[in-house]
Order: C-alpha cells, then structure tokens, then sequence
C-alpha cells in the first residue's frame, strides 16, 4: 500500500485544537444572531397581541382600543368604514365611544389616520348627514386646532368637505357662530387661519344678506389682522367669498380690500392679492379693470425685479390669464411696455446682467438658477397668449427660438404642449391664411427645432423626446416638403433605427408617416419607401425589422389601401419566413389589417398570397407562442368582412375615408406634374423673349421678313381653346393651396366624409381632370424616374426596384431576378413591370 500524503491527516484531523476552533466559530455566529433573537418577541408579548379568533368585528375593535397597543388601534380605527358599513349601529353605539377616548392621547399618525376614515365615511355616505353631524362633527371640530400642522389640515380637509353636505341651520349653530369668538386676535394664529379657510367655504351656503351680515364683518376684520400669515389666507379667499355676494358687494367690500392688501408691508399678502385680482378679472367691469385693477398691475410688475424671485415666478405663470382678462384696454405704449416685460421674462436668468453677486454662495446661486428656470417655463407656457398679438406676433418670434434652445428641458417641455398652434401662429403672421414663404422671416427657426429635438434626445427623459415627435406631425402644415425631406425625415430614420426607447421609436416611426404622406416629390417619396422596405423591413437586425411592423401599421392608417397594397403588402407577408419568432409574432398580430385594406375583386391575388402564407405558418411553424397567435388570428381573419370595390352600407364611412385618401394620394401626383409644367412653360417664357428681343434688334432684311413669321414652340397646338390654358391655371392654383387644405382635413367625421365625396362627384362634371388622372394613371404612379434622368443618392441601388403589387386579377407574381429566395431569405418578391408602351 503507497502511504497517505503528507496533509491528509491534517484534513482528517479531528484533535482537541481542532474541536475548539470549530467551538470558536460556533460562539462567534452565537453573537451575530443575538440580535436577532432579541428582536422578536416574548411570550408575554405574543400574550397581548393575540385576540380571540370567535370574537366578532364589532368585539373585537372595542378590545384593542380598550387594552390593544397603538398599531393596533390605528387598524381599527382605519377599519372605521368598513365596520359603518357591515353593522353601523353598533359601531356607533360601541366603537365611537372608544374611538373619542383614544383621540385625545393618539399619536400624529393615529390622527391623521381618523380624520382620513371620517372623511371616507362621509363620502361613501353610509348615515345620513344629520347623523353624521350629530356623531362625527364635534369630534371634527375637536381636533381642528391640534398642534400638529399635519394633523390641522387633515381635520380641517374632513370639515370643509362636510360644510358641502352639512344643512344651513347646522352650519350656523355648530360652526358659524363659535368663528365669531375664533376668529378674534385673542386666538391663536391657526385657529385664525383656520376660520379664515372656514369663511371661505361658508360663503357658498349662505344667502348674500346673510354673508353681508354675519360673515363680512369677521371678513374685514381677518384682513386687517396683525399677522401677515392671517392677511394672507384671507386674501385669497376672497375669491370664493365674492362668487357668494354677487357684483354689487364684491364692487364696493371686496375690491378695495384687495386694494388695500395689494399695498401691504409683507410680499406674500401682495402675492396674494395680486393672484386673487388675477382671478377675479371676469368679476369687473371694464372701468374697474382700466383705472383700477390696470395700475395696479403696472405697478406690481415694475416692482417685481427688485422683489423676491417667487414674485417673478407667479407673475410668469398668471400671465396668460392677466392678458386675456385686461385685452382691449391697453394703451399702444402700454401694450408695448407690457410686451417688453415679457420678452425680459423669456430671457430671465441668460442674461448678463443678470449674473451673480461674488458675495453668493453655491447653494444660493442654484435656488435662483431654478427660479430663474421656473419663470422661464411658465413663459413658455404662456407663449400661445401671443395669438392677442394679431399681425405684430413677429415681435417675439426672437423670445420663440430663445425658448426653444433653452437648457432646461422643463422649458421645452412647458412650450412643446402647445407647439403647434404657435407655429402655425407664427407661419400665419396673425391672419387666417399660412404665408407663402413659410418662415423666410424666420430662416433660425428651423435649426431651433432640430437643435431641441437632439438636446432632448441626449436626455434621459424620452417621455418630452417622444411629445416632441408627436408634435412635429404639424410641420407639412408649416413648413416645405423639401425642408421636412432634407432637415427632419432623415433624422426620423436615425430615430427609428439608433433610439433604444419603443415609444420614441414608435413616434419617430409615425411622423415618419406624416412627412411621407404630404412629400410633394414623387423622387422623395420612391426613396423614402425604398429606405424603409431595404433597411427595416430586410434590415439584419430583427429590431429594424420590428420597428417596420410599426411603421406599416401607421401606413395602413394613414395612407389609402391602394397605397399600402402596392408598396408594402409583399415586404410585409415576406416576413412570415422572418427567422425571430418575436417578428412572425408581431406580424400575426397586423395580419387582420392587412387583410382589411384588400379589396374584392381586384385584390383576389393578394388575398390568395396572404391566405397561402398562413397556412404555411400553421403547417410549419414550430415555436408554440407563435402557433397559438396564428390559430387565434386565423379564427379573426375567417370572422373578417372583405371590403368590396363598390361601397356597402356597413363600411360606408370606411370606404369614404380610403377614397378621400386616394383622391388626395393622386391629386399630389397631380400638383407636381402641373408644377413641372409651369416651370417648364416659364422657362420657354423666357427663352422666347430673350429671342424676340435678340430678332427685333436685327436689322438684317431675312430677319425682318421672318418678324411677322409664326414662331412654333413646344406644347398645345392652336386649334387648342384658349380655356384649356385657363382651366390648368386655375388647377396649378388649386394644387398650390392644397398641402394646407389637406392637412387640415379631419376623417374622423361621415358627414364630413359625405360632403367632401359629393363635392368629388360635383368637381367631376365641372373638370374632368383629376378623373382622367385616376382613369389613366398606371401602376407606376409613384415609381422613380429612369436613372439617366434623375440623381439617385449613394445611399441607394442606380437602379431602384419598389415591389408593387398592381390591382389587377390577372397579374402574377414573379421572383426577383438579382437573386434567389433561398440565398435572401427576408428579400421582398418583386412584381415585375411590364411596359405600355
């Protein structure tokens, strides 16, 4: 036998020194878990939190308030409801009671916690109110001065929400007239604040004698009290207090009151009523607005700079209201003071006049940076106001671009909310017609969008990232097609294709759609589509593919069927091959809107591709999720109605849609051929008088015999009427206007459906045009131009195929020839073209 080694009998060595390290240890894990053990409880304490399990509900609560500790009295006292609820008798009569005694030595979170069930009760209106009031209200009324602010302004919460409910004579005896001795300077500042807050909400129930009577009084006498926080809360509830008097009284009680207040020694009570004047602007008429409410006005904005930033805070944030409610009565020097004001709000904070004292210390320059931020946004926010500006809105077209690069995303945040509508303000110039330069004016307006797209990009709050994107949706209404083509729909692209947020990408995705929706080139718009099929819908990453699925959702809404149908029906139902089975599951998921932008009978082949496809999947799919969303598709594709070429009463608003959008889809193709035509007949124009000068100038005998001669241009002959000539004018005219009408169209509406489909039919007899276009148009109306004619981008193939799928029974499809199924796998089928020559 060959020996053990060396150091086994140290692994096997179970000597004294060995047991009495392994004693050492023990006592060590000893120690680390008397902690623990001492944490839990003893015998006698299981003893008194243990309750009788045959006790009933009712028992029960009576014996933990009576002998249970404080958790568990909280529990049933949050029980509260639910006891009123199942035996309210008996909660009243024996766990009220209990419920007394343990307030008036309960801790904060016991307080609060009752105040909350009281409140509960009420609301569920599980008693009556008279009930409520005999039971609940003293013990409301108990606990509204306690110490604890907290705890205050829970009670106080329970009781202004009983006042609602409470009857007039309760309100009177329990409440109004113990104010009369709370509200005095003898009292403690809550319970004055308190009756203050109470005075406010009373004012609802009473009749306006009474209010004059009995509430007025303690009213003034609140206001003038020696405590700015007591002026201060009166102030502001002499809103609520004027809604209860009426004009009259408000005119002659509480108008100069606020006057009064609005010259106070302390900041908040002006704040106060300078917000409470703001609120009340509706209640004046337009001589208490013009030589009252106006100077003070004035007055408080030029002493705000020299206050406290808070004061800049809420005159920025009740700017909106302050000009609608004194708009008419400016003076044009006012109107521009005041309009200077603002522009000096919009820059608070980035000027540098505005700089930090040295004497400042870190801390204190970081608060006033927020404030500074605060009063910023809420111009922002208050930038729709400039519609008041009428034809002048270029005034702050500089503060619009100032916001929008603004640092501080709570400011982009504040303007993109309303985004539209200041565009389109700014693009109008204040009339009701969009400009024909569409922002020349503004030639920085378009690097401020891009710029504050990218800086909330690079944040980390995607939710105003994606808000943006949504709101640019309003630029073909703005702006021109190729600024959308060259500065914006690249970088949706980008977005869709490099942003790791799904709803940024699924908002890039949509506008996307938009901006390809109203391109005015058809160049633009094959290369648009080309991208997206090659680089989503075949790209190698199955998150690019994904993100096609959406983008073709937003198609198939957006865009008419035929559209859909003719670009991305092949491209979509290529991907049941997809390898990812979250791809093939997505698609079973749009399968059922696919087959519902078919129509019966031109589109029998494309239903008989859809069909074969899915039953491929279900005779070949292997992955279980994904064979069981195809079988419930399958079930939803059999339920489905096909539409019909001609229209049915069930899918009439449908098919009024699609045609509309089919109208607008060829009428742009329309638009740019006219276009072509007149850039094309203004250059012959112009050639032809650059000639005739050139031949009167000639003084040679053949040229002054041809001067009489007939000079034959390109283009109608002329036996043609003159009225031909006038009808494309008057079409180019109608083409011209038509990107901002169709922006603006609104499908949500059948009988906005119905009259845009009559007028179609009325437009029909009147000019043949637009339907001879849809009678002659090809397959090809929106395929690229020859190579040799138009730049294609390096980006793309020289020669560039779209599979179109043409709506017609008898066509076929054939494989693309550069290359086999086999060898691309996620490779569209492409139709093949035939030539009518």
């Amino acid at each position: 036998m060959h020996p053990p080694p060396p150091d086994a009998g140290v692994a096997m060595d179970f000597g004294q020194n060995s047991l009495f390290g392994y004693m050492e240890d023990l006592q060590e894990l000893t120690i680390i878990e008397r902690p623990v053990r001492r944490s839990l409880k003893t015998p006698e304490e299981i003893e008194r939190l243990t309750v009788d399990e045959d006790l009933s509900d009712i028992d029960r609560a009576v014996y933990l308030l009576s002998a249970g500790q404080d958790i568990q009295g909280a529990s049933v006292i949050a029980n509260l409801p639910f006891l009123m609820r199942q035996n309210p008798t008996e909660t009243l009569r024996r766990v009220l009671p209990k419920v007394r005694e343990v307030l008036h030595v309960a801790s904060v979170e016991m307080q609060i916690t009752a105040a909350v069930s009281f409140l509960t009760i009420l609301q569920e209106e599980s008693m009556s109110v008279h009930t409520f009031a005999h039971s609940f209200l003293q013990v409301i009324l108990l606990h509204l001065e306690h110490r604890d602010t907290g705890v205050s302004n829970a009670w106080l919460e329970t009781l202004l929400s009983a006042v609602e409910l409470l009857p007039k004579e309760t309100l009177r005896h329990e409440i109004l007239n113990p104010l009369v001795s709370k509200a005095q300077l003898s009292q403690t500042v809550q319970s004055r604040l308190v009756s203050c807050k109470i005075l406010g909400k009373l004012t609802n129930k009473f009749d306006a004698h009474s209010i004059k009577r009995e509430i007025l009084p303690l009213v003034k006498s609140l206001c003038q009290d020696v405590e700015y926080e007591v002026r201060s809360c009166m102030c502001r509830q002499l809103e609520n207090i004027a809604q209860g008097i009426g004009t009259e009284l408000t005119k002659n009680v509480v108008l100069p009151e606020l006057i009064e207040l609005s010259r106070d020694e302390s900041g908040s009570v002006r704040l106060a009523a300078f917000e409470t004047l703001v609120n009340m602007l509706d209640m004046f008429d337009t001589d208490d607005r013009s030589q009252t409410i106006l100077p003070l006005v004035k007055s408080f904005c030029e002493k705000s700079f020299k206050a406290d930033e808070s004061i800049l805070i809420s005159l920025s944030f009740h700017l909106g209201k302050l000009c609608h409610g004194l708009y008419g009565i400016f003076t044009p020097d006012q109107h521009l003071r005041f309009l200077e004001f603002y522009k000096k709000l919009c820059t608070l904070g980035l000027q540098q006049e505005n700089g930090h004292n040295e004497s400042q210390i870190p801390s204190q320059i970081v608060e006033q940076e927020k404030k500074y931020t605060s009063v910023r946004k809420n111009c922002a926010y208050n930038f729709p106001v400039s519609k008041l500006l009428n034809s002048g809105v270029h005034l702050i077209h500089k503060e619009l671009i100032t916001l929008l690069q603004d640092e501080s995303l709570e400011v982009l945040d504040a303007l993109i909310n309303h985004l539209p509508e200041i565009l389109e303000l700014m693009s109008t110039g204040g009339e009701n017609s969009v400009q024909e330069n569409k922002f020349s004016s503004l030639p920085d307006l378009i690097p401020a969008l891009t710029a504050a797209e990218q800086r909330a990009a690079a944040s980390l709050k995607w939710r105003t990232h994606e808000k943006l994107l949504q709101k640019y949706t309003c630029l073909p209404h703005i702006i021109s097609s190729d600024q959308i083509y060259y500065r914006f729909l690249q970088r949706m692209f980008t977005i869709m294709m490099t942003n790791n947020v799904l709803p940024v990408q699924r908002a890039a995705a949509r506008t996307l759609c938009i901006f390809l929706r109203y391109n005015r080139k058809q160049e633009q718009r094959h290369e648009v589509i080309q991208k997206l099929i090659e680089q989503l819908g075949q790209g190698k990453s199955y998150w690019n593919r994904l993100r096609f699925l959406d983008t073709c959702e937003f198609i198939i809404e957006i865009f008419s069927r035929s559209f859909f149908c003719k670009y991305f029906f092949l491209p979509v139902i290529e991907l049941t091959h997809d390898p990812v089975a979250n791809v093939r599951m997505k698609l079973c998921y749009l399968l059922p809107k696919v087959k519902s932008a078919l129509k019966i009978p031109a589109d029998m082949h494309l239903l008989q591709q859809l069909e074969m496809c899915v039953r491929k999947l279900l005779c070949q799919e292997k992955d279980k999720d994904v064979l069981a969303i195809v079988k419930k598709t399958v079930l939803e594709l059999d339920r489905m109605e096909m539409s019909m070429d001609m229209f049915q009463k069930k899918n009439y608003e449908n098919d009024l849609l699609d045609q509309e959008k089919e109208r607008e889809e060829l009428l742009f193709l329309e638009m740019e051929q006219l276009e072509k035509e007149k850039h094309q007949n203004d250059g012959r124009l112009t050639s032809d008088k650059s000639f005739e000068k050139k031949r009167r100038d000639s003084r040679t005998p053949t040229q002054s015999l041809s001067k009489n001669a007939a000079i034959s241009v390109p283009g109608p002959s002329s036996s043609t009427p003159s009225t031909s000539k006038e009808i494309k004018k008057s079409k180019l005219t109608r083409s011209q206007s038509f990107n901002n009408q169709a922006f603006h169209a609104k499908y949500g509406t059948l009988d906005k459906c119905v009259s845009k489909s009559s007028t179609l039919a009325h437009s029909s007899s009147v000019s043949g045009l637009v339907r001879t276009a849809m009678l002659s148009l090809t397959d090809d109306s929106f395929r690229t131009r020859n190579t040799s004619s138009v730049s294609v981008p390096a980006n793309f193939s020289p020669n560039p195929v779209l599979p179109s799928t043409s709506r017609g029974p008898g066509n076929t499809a054939d494989p693309k020839s550069s290359g086999s199924k086999d060898a691309q796998p996620r490779k569209a089928t492409l139709k093949s073209r035939k030539s009518n020559s």
